[in-house]
């Protein structure tokens, strides 16, 4: 009878390297990208909760407002409700805070006045 020895068997086998398919490599890649979405999906989450809180802060501000007569301007309007201020940072308020789109104003239309110059009257 023959004996084999198992060390010389194992020594003439050679080591196999690992190799990964086309797909394998996605995988891989998909695994080493998975943490890095989630914290970009738990930051856009979070992002919306800071805008939201923004908001509720801003809404619960009161504010005064303004009946434009006939005639009346933009910056008219901000050199009456605010006389010591710069009429460009009033007008600037007044547009942001009424989401004008344009500086036509009708007769009757009522502005809110930021509280900052609703103050100086």
């Amino acid at each position: 009878m023959t004996t084999i020895d198992i060390a010389a068997a194992s020594a003439l086998t050679p080591a196999t390297r690992l190799r990964l398919t086309t797909r394998g490599r996605r995988v891989v890649a998909f695994l080493a990208a998975l943490p890095a979405v989630a914290a970009l999906g738990i930051a856009i989450v979070s992002g919306g909760a800071a805008l939201a809180s923004a908001d509720r802060e801003a809404a619960s501000t009161e504010f005064a407002t303004v009946t434009v007569l006939p005639g009346d301007s933009l910056w008219s309007i901000a050199q009456e409700v605010a006389p010591a201020a710069d009429p460009r940072d009033v007008v600037d308020a007044i547009v942001r805070l009424n989401a004008l789109g344009t500086a036509q104003l009708d007769a009757g239309q009522e502005l809110s006045i930021p509280a900052e110059y609703a103050t100086q009257e």
